[in-house]
This record gives structure tokens, C-alpha cells and sequence, in this order.
């Protein structure tokens, strides 16, 4: 159950990112009630996540890998933001990164 909590963390915290960029610097206020609904739910699914007894570097890592990954994609996709070699290469390294903690965490168990 932990897992399918903080896989709904991650999609409403992007959901929550990719509105605050539509939001065009909080000058389109229709977007101001997804921005924050999203941050509060991708919160409330991390902490349920956290008491089913997800490690937290663990959740947190992937949380924050996930969601760089995905918004990065996302930005490119529909705002046509630079997503380049070297950005990908950064989000490989981290995704690596994030790998390494939980093969470590599995290890201590």
C-alpha cells in the first residue's frame, strides 16, 4: 500500500508544479486551487506512505527523482522548456542516485 500512496504523492505534487508553471507566475488565479490542492494531497499520500512504513530517504528520494524526471518531461512537452543532454544525463545521475539509497536500504533489512 506504501507504494501505491507515494505513487499518488508523486502525480499530485507534479500535477501541483505543472499547474504553478501554467499559472503563469500566479497572474492566471484559476490555477491557484489545483496548485495548492496538489501540494497538500502529494504531503498527505507522503506521510500516509511514511506510517505504512515506508523508510523516509527512501521515499523521499524516490519521490523527488520521480518527480524531477517527470516534470522535466512534462515542461518539454507542453511548454516547450529546454530539456537537453546534459539536463537528461543530471536526471539519470540522480535516478542512479536514488537507486543506490534503496539497494542500500534493502541491505540494512
Amino acid at each position: 500500500m506504501s507504494w501505491i500512496l507515494l505513487i499518488g504523492a508523486i502525480l499530485a505534487e507534479v500535477a501541483a508544479t505543472m499547474s504553478l508553471r501554467a499559472s503563469d507566475g500566479g497572474q492566471k488565479r484559476q490555477w491557484i486551487p489545483a496548485i495548492l490542492g496538489g501540494y497538500i494531497l502529494a504531503f498527505v499520500l507522503l506521510s500516509l506512505a511514511l506510517d505504512d512504513g515506508m523508510a523516509l530517504g527512501v521515499a523521499y528520494g524516490i519521490w523527488a527523482a520521480t518527480g524531477i524526471a517527470l516534470t522535466a518531461g512534462l515542461a518539454r512537452a507542453i511548454f516547450q522548456e529546454p530539456l537537453n543532454r546534459t539536463m537528461t544525463l543530471g536526471i539519470v545521475v540522480i535516478a542512479v542516485g536514488v537507486l543506490t539509497v534503496e539497494l542500500g536500504a534493502q541491505a540494512v533489512h
